[in-house]
């Protein structure tokens, strides 16, 4: 015979068993909880101001935030998003552009740039890859500047963005502009 406290034990011990229960470590969030705003909105003379002074305001995603398993799409987006503002640090700072107008070549170069490593990094993964990857030339550029979640990168109140390793690969072409 079986007392109902001892059934009431083994139950919780398969629902915290089911649902991978971390006990001591570093809190993950949900995957229901998890928001990474995508795809960043196409570089303009509008929204440049914003991608230089106020990328410490936008969201970094480092490599904790994410669960350990179920995520690894948002855990591309997150890549994407970090490479992303990393790669507009150089173009804003100074090192690759002098004026405006080569400053948002350089920025949209880096968005370009960027979402093209995504996409190849989509194709590499055995899922649906993300729909505007499958678009080529201006249809895919057009398609991920058409659902934006903060098309004027404007900053989130009260956050101050994580520092996140600078990502090598990008090289700005002056000659394109």
């Amino acid at each position: 015979m079986t007392s109902a406290g001892g059934l009431t034990g083994l139950w919780m011990l398969a629902f915290l068993t089911l649902h991978g229960a971390n006990f001591g470590e570093t809190q993950r969030r949900p995957l229901n909880e998890i928001d990474v705003p995508f795809p960043p909105a196409r570089p303009t003379a509008q929204n440049l101001a914003a991608i230089c002074h106020q990328g410490q305001g936008r969201p970094r995603y480092p490599a904790g935030f994410f669960p350990r398993s179920g995520s690894s799409h948002y855990q591309r987006r997150g890549n994407a998003i970090n490479r992303l503002e990393s790669w507009y640090h150089l173009c804003c700072s100074g090192q690759v552009a002098q004026q405006s107008h080569q400053i948002l070549c350089c920025a949209q170069q880096a968005w370009k740039q960027t979402l093209s490593q995504f996409c190849v990094e989509e194709y590499s993964i055995k899922t649906m890859p993300y729909e505007c990857c499958k678009g080529k030339g201006d249809a895919r550029w057009t398609c991920f500047d058409s659902k934006l979640p903060n098309p004027n990168y404007s900053p989130t109140p009260g956050y101050t963005a994580p520092s996140v390793p600078e990502e090598p690969g990008f090289t700005y072409n002056i000659n394109t502009c």
